[in-house]
């Protein structure tokens, strides 16, 4: 790394970026963290660094799909389905999230498939 390159948080452009989409996992741990991190990793620096904005912006428009597709399926789980629906899109998140982040380490903007695009990218 030289000594040119901006950091953020003591990691490289494309390290941060790949924190970003790792970050949404943290809702494992504690729940609602991982709406929260990734956003205000986001926030933070998107206005130096574009790729930063742009992983930012993928990463937004997945969780607030995600969030909608969870009120669906809150409201499904009064015929049972919805909790099959909780299932799939906790699975998704997990793997959308790895794959973005795996992307994203190698210097690629990967946008979600199922995700609306509350922000233009």
């Amino acid at each position: 790394m030289s000594t040119d390159e901006p950091v953020y948080w003591g990691l490289n452009p494309r390290s941060y970026c790949t924190l970003i989409h790792v970050s949404q996992l943290s809702s494992i741990v504690i729940p609602g963290l991982g709406i929260i991190l990734p956003i205000v990793l986001w926030i933070a620096h998107k206005d130096q660094n574009e790729d930063i904005d742009q992983h930012g912006r993928v990463t937004a428009n997945w969780l607030l799909s995600l969030l909608v597709y969870s009120v669906i399926c809150f409201i499904l789980t009064f015929i049972i389905i919805g909790a099959f629906g909780f299932i799939v899109i906790g699975l998704l998140n997990i793997i959308f999230a790895v794959v973005a982040a795996v992307k994203a380490n190698r210097g690629e903007l990967w946008a979600y498939p199922l995700s609306f695009k509350f922000f233009k990218v």
